[in-house]
């Protein structure tokens, strides 16, 4: 499979997806169409299919521009999100899977950013737009601390270790530094943040992390942390709900 990073806007990412023997690709989260455009031609693609994780115009607002051009261009994302998502044309449910450029894919709702974000899964990649991000996840919008919490560590988190995580948006500089203030003594989060300074430091995208990563450098996906727990100022019998509820909040004022 062949995964390439498209920049958008000021900070999101659209991905081409495709694989190495074949033309056509999809196209995930474009929420504008003149870059999607210019990396389909560099990259000698087709586009046959638009997949959004959720509703919001960042990751949508390509969608109708791209569509014009190609007649009977599926758009797929949740069912719940119908009429919220333009020309959406294939509403999913969780655990549904479907074939598409030769790829089969899978869909997580994740809901927490928005009641309707799905995640596709396919062939040991996780897309998961605004839910789960390189050492953070999205501000709860629609959804609460508990699906949030439910998304990423009974849904995402069962995905394997290996499996890449593509995001929505380049924020892993930020999010490993709040990871470091709620623990600075982990170490994976220093190491980390070391290496994607260097990479973006050199014009390259952070993405993709991998699960193990997230595991060992994601607030949000270490509610147990007793150190963690120790700078929200958070008893170590708090629930992991809560735990989770708090550090987002301290997110949001970082």
């Amino acid at each position: 499979m062949r995964v390439e990073i498209v920049p958008c806007l000021r900070d999101n990412f659209a991905y081409l997806v495709s694989t190495d023997n074949r033309p056509e690709c999809v196209v995930i989260d474009p929420s504008e169409a003149a870059p999607v455009e210019r990396a389909l031609e560099r990259c000698g693609l087709t586009l046959t299919a638009i997949l959004n994780t959720h509703h919001h115009h960042d990751h949508v607002g390509g969608n109708s521009q791209l569509k014009l051009s190609r007649r009977g261009l599926d758009v797929f994302g949740h069912t719940s999100d119908r009429g919220r998502i333009p020309e959406q044309t294939r509403f999913l449910e969780h655990g549904e899977r479907f074939e598409v450029v030769g790829l089969e894919f899978s869909v997580l709702h994740i809901p927490g950013h928005t009641t309707g974000a799905i995640a596709y899964i396919v062939e040991g990649a996780a897309f998961t737009g605004d839910t789960l991000f390189a050492a953070g996840c999205g501000r709860l919008f629609e959804g609460t601390p508990r699906d949030m919490f439910e998304s990423l560590n009974q849904k995402l988190a069962r995905l394997p270790d290996e499996t890449k995580i593509y995001c929505g948006h380049e924020y892993t500089v930020n999010n490993l530094r709040f990871a470091a203030a709620l623990e600075p003594t982990n170490q994976a989060v220093a190491r980390k943040l070391e290496r994607v300074l260097e990479r973006t430091g050199r014009g390259e995208p952070s993405v993709p992390s991998t699960l193990a990563d997230e595991r060992a450098t994601n607030p949000f996906m270490r509610t147990d942390s007793a150190e963690l727990r120790a700078s929200l100022r958070l008893s170590e019998t708090a629930d992991a709900v809560s735990v989770l509820a708090a550090t987002r909040a301290a997110k949001d004022k970082f």
